[in-house]
């Protein structure tokens, strides 16, 4: 009884918006292009699962930038008040302000300060110098063509017009390079005594500012305890 009542007066029902992306019905561009404007939030997933299995401090301020990024976008939004192009061609939307882009502005921030990560804080520490640039390189123009394609992305869908996409971006770009260099200029030298905090240390937070190429050192480190191991379990069976 009480569920044909529900059922003769339905509430008014929404849909959660985060990852709701429209197409053009029959536009396999749209639909690939669509699909692209999904990489801010598995970016952000990849995020909690670093944080959740390295628990690096750098990674954890580097996830802090982005948030703030996003606070930084919604204010933005709330102050220019400029509406999304062709207003109501989308029928599920988070707001209805487009200036500036925060799918733009997210993907720009994460590609500078990527960007700057690789090239100021990543250091060669063996004899590949020629190896390690290439794939610095190679990486560098794949983040460079996922911001770009994001960001047309948005224009194409018409989720938001040109100017805001630029704005978005030049939005992005500036709070990436200011996070960057805060966090290389104030949080870094912090970095030691939040890492012996015993809250910290209850949690495995690690600091590894001080170790230049992280990937190399994990490597060789892994590499020499395994090898070790695969020693000591020689000698036990012999």
């Amino acid at each position: 009884m009480a569920l044909e009542e529900q059922c003769s007066a339905p509430p008014q029902w929404r849909s959660i918006s985060l990852t709701h992306v429209e197409f053009p019905e029959g536009d396999l561009t749209g639909r690939v292009l669509a699909y692209i404007s999904l990489l801010p939030i598995a970016i952000l997933v990849g995020f909690v699962t670093l944080i959740m299995f390295k628990r690096e401090l750098h990674t954890i301020s580097f996830f802090g930038g982005l948030i703030l990024n996003e606070g930084v976008n919604w204010v933005l939004k709330h102050i220019f008040r400029e509406p999304r192009p062709c207003a109501g061609s989308h029928t599920t939307l988070q707001t209805e302000y487009g200036m500036p882009s925060s799918h733009s502005q997210f993907m720009w921030f994460f590609v500078v300060y990527f960007f700057l990560f690789l090239y100021l804080r990543m250091h060669q520490t063996n004899n590949a110098r020629c190896v390690d640039l290439l794939w610095r390189h190679i990486l560098s123009i794949i983040l460079l063509g996922f911001a770009l394609s994001v960001s047309y992305s948005r224009v194409y869908l018409l989720y938001h017009s040109w100017s805001q996409v630029f704005y978005g971006g030049v939005a992005g770009n500036t709070i990436g390079i200011i996070w960057f260099f805060i966090t290389q200029e104030v949080l870094t030298p912090l970095f030691p005594k939040i890492a012996a905090w015993p809250i910290s240390e209850y949690f495995l937070v690690r600091d590894t500012s001080l170790i230049p190429n992280i990937l190399w050192f994990e490597y060789t480190v892994t590499r020499s305890e395994a090898r070790n191991r695969q020693r000591k379990l020689g000698t036990k069976l012999q």
